[in-house]
């Protein structure tokens, strides 16, 4: 089991670490840019050419029915559910294969809002509750996980 991060815009880096030691699991950062992170031997950060889905397409492959993903992209929570794995968002969100056709429409809504002139609004600043209940879920989906090992 690891933890694969969608890295670029992911405020909650510094909780998965923590999360992460405590459980000795791997984590392994994807990005389209270079960034800061923590020198450590659990800990892979994977840089990758600029272009379309070229981050997306790499967690993808890496994934396997074990892993937990953190990420706020919904095509990608789709495509790593596919493979089998938990997907947590950035608030504290899980994509499940129950919720994810409902998150892809209101996606799909909101692209086609903007794309006609309609103002939407972006997403809330990441609030010490949201990363607080990201910490609950992704300790809960590591417990779900080892149990089911176990």
């Amino acid at each position: 089991m690891q933890i694969l991060v969608d890295a670029d815009a992911c405020p909650v880096k510094d909780e998965i670490y923590k999360v992460a030691k405590r459980y000795a699991l791997p984590v392994t950062l994807v990005a389209n840019a270079g960034m800061s992170a923590p020198r450590a031997s659990w800990l892979e950060l994977i840089i990758v050419k600029q272009g379309a889905n070229v981050a997306d397409d790499l967690i993808v492959e890496k994934t396997t029915p074990e892993d937990i993903v953190v990420t706020a992209d919904i095509p990608l929570a789709s495509r790593c559910l596919e493979r089998g794995a938990l997907v947590v968002d950035q608030r504290g969100g899980e994509f499940t294969r129950e919720n994810i056709g409902s998150i892809l429409a209101s996606r799909e809504i909101g692209e086609h809002l903007r794309a006609a002139g309609i103002e939407t609004r972006g997403p809330r600043p990441l609030e010490k509750q949201a990363r607080s209940a990201f910490l609950q879920t992704l300790d809960r989906v590591i417990q779900q996980r080892l149990r089911k090992k176990n």
